[in-house]
């Protein structure tokens, strides 16, 4: 073991990077030209374990069962059904019914299904983790005991190892290059860094020991691809050591901490507040009745003769739990559900997919998008947008502005090109772009592709816009070929020989054959090193002149100015006196042999003839300006974070609207490693306006997210990499690129854009805050019938007549009566300027007290309606004019009605037969009309009960809106419901069987017009409290306006 505790830490807290390749071996104890020995190897094995990233096990499924019964409500339903399915089996006593058992039987059914939801989306929401070890490698290259093992599976590398990189390889571990076997090694890390291009690596170490991963040029990164060159390099971390480890362990963390959505928090506190409401009504029922199962006699302080009635006890027991039923909205949970899947569908047509339902809603108080920049906010497609030429005399240059912001070659147009044959030097230019070049791009899934370098691809797709030398486009070559120009440039110049590009010397070189068989050298490269090694310039006409001061100083001038504008610039030169090269004709040649040394490279590429310079970039997509002033009007604020360097990304950031054009961005901008520095990070977020943060990195992009998200921000956040996992994650709502996105981003998320477009996000908000304005109405209805079935039930207790409505039909209202019309609300059309208002804060209340007082109004009416008509059919022979002695009823007092308990003791007292529908019921005990007899009273109830619902539906299109100014037919889905519920209710009326199953019974024509009587008035009801909302709300103090916001 002696052996095992120093090589466990060896690797550890080393900054490899800032070392040379002396200190590397002797910190990690090897050999670079031996390796490890298989015992040292099996050793650190056992030491430091397998190269993998470790698996998190996820819940049990028992665990996740539990979870989804953590609800309040879901608790409160779960009680109602076991006190139900208990009175059930007591009442049934020996004849058990099915009839009996429908009520606590629904209840769970209800919680079967939306615990089997919850379990199912809680077992795809953790993917991401095996995603990302599908990154890793699976075999290397690897010298052990002094010979190379070709196919070493990956899981058994160990810091110390000395492993061979080559092109297409995926590297398998984190690893400091030891030496470069090419001239050069590129290294794709987009994924880890957010970086654009894939970026070249060296042997020599970087003085900085806290390096970002972007400046530590000399390490190479576990799940990066080489694209170009080979390696030699060492081991230095493996499995969960590695910057990818560090990221698996940042989305489990993440993931940890994932937060209630704002809208189950309000469902959470609603269901307590319920909770306790119910206790208290339950409470006070059992207060009011007390009397009619427990009686007793005071003598003094002490009671005697007490007498209890456990059939009474029972009975109302049965009314609290018929309480609890008429409280809970059972339907909202299905309901929400349905609303969310159809936001969905609405977001899907507009690119943006939704993996997560709960964040529809969240979507919707979103007050900080924190967006990527490349590929999101940026088309992610270099493109040339300056040409520099050389004028037609010496200190005077040309510029042309390129139009276009894609890889398609007619996508834009040179402005102001010359008409007819093209000049010289503007040939020369496009025969450097075009064959000093190793990118191609090809048209695919009706998009234009790049392979290789975009820089390259650009500059391909500037050519085909310059055209041929005669004014002709690529097109009248050969109309089927993307590059038809570029083809002709490169049969025209016959490539022979490549120096390749390398950070030194900052050029690519190739050497090329014309037809005449004379050889040119073409270059290109960065346009200072080119114009150190330009001793001449080449001319409008083609003339070549001596390079002098002017000519310097213009084509300098004319760089800073690009520059400043963020361009990224590429120099083309020549040279034609190729000395011992010009007779060079391929690898037999003597002069061959300079070329297999790069070290030679610099030296071929002097005295040459500078021809001209292109600026180019990432271009920002055309509709993302305006999306960034819709996000400024709807209170949102845009926090750009990319791995990008600064000066380009505050170029884009001033050119999309994040900055204003002239706006001093010192105290806006900042890199990831100054941000960490910061004193008061916070109070850094909280600044007004966009803010920017370059050179970004994982931890980075967290600690931002849990920042704002720890100040009450409701954050969304765009990304596409493997390094943008941990916070997509963290954030409130993650957004992943659908198109650029690696699967890990994906899994990662809440939403993917599949066009990966900013302004996408941004219309997904707009519908996220609809889709919330649309479920808040529908759970104010759901409410507010609750409020009137509590109403009716304890106005039924307080007065002392028989229960109107039992648990079942109150079940039914609940779930499929109810059901329709709230659905239908979630189809209610946008508010016009659903965009222009700032985002409601994540704690604002569901139901405000006015709501509330609104609510407790209609629900008084609805407690009112359907116990008065429940006292009319049993007090009066008319109503209103409409006549009820049709079935031949018996009538009776109200005060016979409010005592009815005590029928027993009545003399005399007598009830006759009354029918309804087909069946005719009879009674040989008079008070038993009190029970069975009350069918037709209760049927009266539901119907009022269920009409009013469907009326006061049509108060919950709008929360103030009148009916005159918002009719029905706005929402045509809502009508259609409304007659689905009728129908519905007609169903079990008129179908014997389900009448029978719900204790109900047919109504006459006379019946329903007294339905109809009693249930309109809801509506005048709400619209007298709508005016007065509005009127109040006109003369009571406004919402804040943006600008006092301060966006």
């Amino acid at each position: 073991m002696g052996e095992e505790a120093p090589a466990e830490a060896m690797a550890a807290g080393f900054p490899a990077w800032a070392r040379t390749v002396e200190e590397c071996e002797a910190r990690l104890r090897v050999d670079k030209d031996k390796g490890l020995s298989s015992s040292e190897a099996a050793a650190r094995l056992r030491s430091h374990g397998a190269n993998e990233l470790q698996e998190h096990p996820g819940p049990s499924m028992l665990q996740l069962v539990a979870q989804q019964f953590e609800d309040t409500l879901v608790r409160i339903l779960l009680a109602a059904a076991a006190v139900s399915f208990a009175l059930a089996l007591s009442s049934s006593a020996g004849a058990l019914t099915l009839s009996a058992f429908v009520e606590p039987l629904v209840i769970f059914l209800i919680l079967v299904v939306n615990a089997a939801v919850g379990v199912w989306q809680e077992t795809n929401a953790e993917k991401a983790l095996e995603a990302l070890r599908q990154i890793q490698s699976d075999h290397a290259a690897v010298l052990r005991d002094g010979e190379w093992v070709p196919s070493l599976p990956a899981r058994d590398l160990v810091p110390g190892d000395v492993v061979q990189l080559r092109v297409g390889d995926k590297v398998p571990a984190d690893m400091r290059v030891l030496r470069l076997v090419t001239s050069t090694l590129r290294v794709e890390q987009g994924s880890l860094t957010g970086e654009t291009n894939s970026v070249n690596k060296t042997a020599h170490s970087v003085p900085a020991e806290d390096a970002d991963i972007q400046a530590k040029e000399c390490m190479v990164f576990a799940g990066t691809t080489v694209v170009n060159g080979s390696a030699v390099c060492l081991v230095v971390h493996t499995g969960m050591a590695t910057e990818i480890g560090k990221i698996h362990l940042q989305i489990h963390e993440a993931s940890q901490e994932d937060d209630d959505t704002p809208l189950k928090k309000k469902l959470n506190e609603f269901g307590e507040a319920l909770t306790k409401i119910i206790g208290l009504i339950c409470a006070l029922v059992w207060l009011i009745n007390v009397k009619y199962f427990l009686t007793f006699e005071l003598d003094g302080w002490v009671p005697r003769n007490i007498r209890f009635s456990f059939e009474k006890c029972t009975y109302y027991f049965e009314i609290a739990v018929a309480l609890a039923v008429a409280a809970i909205p059972e339907g909202l949970p299905a309901v929400i559900t349905t609303c969310l899947a159809l936001g969905t569908r609405k977001m899907a047509a507009k690119n943006a997919l939704v993996r997560k339902l709960p964040s529809v809603e969240t979507l919707g108080c979103t007050t900080v998008i924190c967006s990527d920049k490349t590929g999101t906010l940026t088309t992610n497609q270099m493109s040339v947008a300056k040409l520099v030429a050389i004028g037609d005399v010496s200190g005077k240059v040309r510029s042309f502005k390129v139009d276009g912001t894609t890889y398609d070659p007619r996508d834009g147009k040179i402005q102001d090109w010359p008409a007819g044959r093209m000049d010289a030097n503007l040939e020369m230019i496009a025969k450097v772009a075009a064959v000093c070049n190793d990118a191609s791009v090809s048209h695919s899934s009706n998009q234009y592709v790049s392979t290789g370098m975009p820089t390259e691809a650009a500059l391909k797709v500037l050519v085909e816009k310059m055209g041929l030398p005669e004014g002709k486009n690529g097109l009248s070559v050969d109309p089927s070929e993307t590059l038809g120009c570029c083809r002709w440039w490169s049969n025209a110049a016959k490539r022979i020989a490549t120096l390749e590009f390398d950070r030194m010397r900052k050029s690519m070189g190739v050497i090329v054959m014309s037809k005449s068989g004379s050889n040119t050298l073409l270059v290109k490269g960065a346009v200072e090193t080119l114009l150190e090694r330009s001793t001449h310039v080449q001319l409008q006409d083609g003339s070549v002149v001596p390079l002098d001061e002017k000519s310097r100083k213009a084509i300098l001038e004319s760089l800073h100015e690009l520059s400043t504008k963020a361009l990224r610039c590429l120099g083309f030169a020549f040279k034609e006196d190729l000395g011992e090269f010009a007779t060079y004709d391929g690898e037999y040649h003597p002069a061959h042999k300079l070329l297999l040394d790069p070290a030679n490279y610099a030296a071929i590429e002097t005295d040459l003839i500078f021809a001209g310079l292109a600026g180019l970039r990432d271009p920002p997509r055309e509709e993302v300006f305006d999306a960034i002033e819709d996000c400024r009007a709807a209170g949102i604020r845009v926090m750009v974070i990319t791995g990008d360097n600064k000066e380009t990304a505050e170029a884009i950031c001033h050119e999309i609207g994040v900055f204003s054009p002239d706006e001093d961005v010192s105290l806006k901008s900042f890199t990831g490693k100054e941000f960490m520095l910061h004193d008061d990070k916070k109070a850094l977020l909280r600044r007004k306006g966009g803010l920017l943060f370059s050179r970004a990195e994982p931890r980075h992009k967290q600690e931002i997210v849990r920042l704002l998200k720890e100040d009450g921000e409701v954050v969304a956040m765009t990304g596409d990499g493997v390094n943008d996992a941990p916070a997509l994650k963290l954030a409130d709502i993650g957004v992943a690129m659908g198109i650029t996105g690696t699967e890990v981003a994906k899994e990662a998320s809440d939403m993917v854009l599949a066009d990966d477009n900013f302004s996408t996000i941004v219309a997904a908000v707009g519908e996220g805050r609809s889709i919330y304005n649309n479920m808040k109405a529908f759970i104010r209805y759901m409410i507010s019938s609750n409020i009137g079935e509590v109403a009716s039930i304890f106005l039924t207790s307080a007065l002392g007549i028989p229960e109107g409505l039992i648990p079942v039909q109150l079940l039914w209202v609940n779930l499929v009566t109810d059901g329709p019309p709230a659905t239908a609300l979630g189809f209610n059309p946008p508010d016009k300027d659903i965009m222009k208002k700032p985002p409601r804060r994540s704690d604002d209340s569901l139901i405000t007290p006015w709501i509330l007082f609104r609510y407790l109004v209609i629900g008084l009416y609805v407690g009112i309606a359907t116990v008065g008509i429940f006292v009319i059919w049993y007090t009066h022979g008319s109503f209103m004019g409409i006549d009820l002695t049709g079935d031949g009823h018996t009538l009776v007092s109200y005060s016979q009605l409010s005592n009815w308990g005590q029928c027993s003791t009545w003399n005399n007292f007598t009830v006759a037969p009354f029918t309804a529908g087909a069946r005719t019921f009879t009674f040989d005990n008079p008070c038993e009309y009190f029970q069975a007899g009350k069918v037709k009273a209760t049927t009266l109830s539901l119907s009022v009960l269920v009409a009013i619902e469907m009326f006061n539906s049509l108060n919950a299109l709008s929360e103030d809106t009148s009916l005159l100014r918002m009719p029905p037919w706005v929402n045509p889905w809502l009508l259609l419901a409304m007659s689905v519920s009728f129908g519905l209710h007609f169903l079990i009326l008129y179908v014997p069987f389900l009448a029978q199953v719900f204790g109900i019974v047919p109504l006459s024509l006379n019946e329903w017009l007294l339905v109809l009587l009693v249930a309109l008035p809801v509506v005048l009801i709400d619209e007298v409290l709508k005016f007065v909302g509005r009127c109040t709300t006109s003369s009571g103090p406004k919402r804040r306006s943006k600008k006092q916001k301060g966006e």
